[in-house]
């Protein structure tokens, strides 16, 4: 079997009190981790302080020093 060009995805291993930035899509902006089980994910938008709990979804991309947090 020839070796073909594959795509690999993990799930990325939140942890509760983390700061992340969801750049595009429905969820995009600023968000707080505040809970982890297996399958759900439950975050804080710091500026409105309302909660949404959602099935496991993010995937790493990148992570940057100095970032201003949150943006408004």
């Amino acid at each position: 079997m020839e070796g073909q060009k594959v795509t690999l995805f993990k799930r990325y291993p939140f942890v509760e009190g983390q700061k992340i930035r969801i750049e595009d899509g429905k969820l995009k902006g600023d968000w707080m981790v505040v809970s982890i089980s297996e399958s759900k994910v439950k975050l804080r938008c710091p500026i409105s302080d309302r909660e949404f709990e959602w099935n496991r979804f993010c995937y790493f991309t990148e992570e940057r020093d100095n970032e201003p947090w949150p943006l408004d």
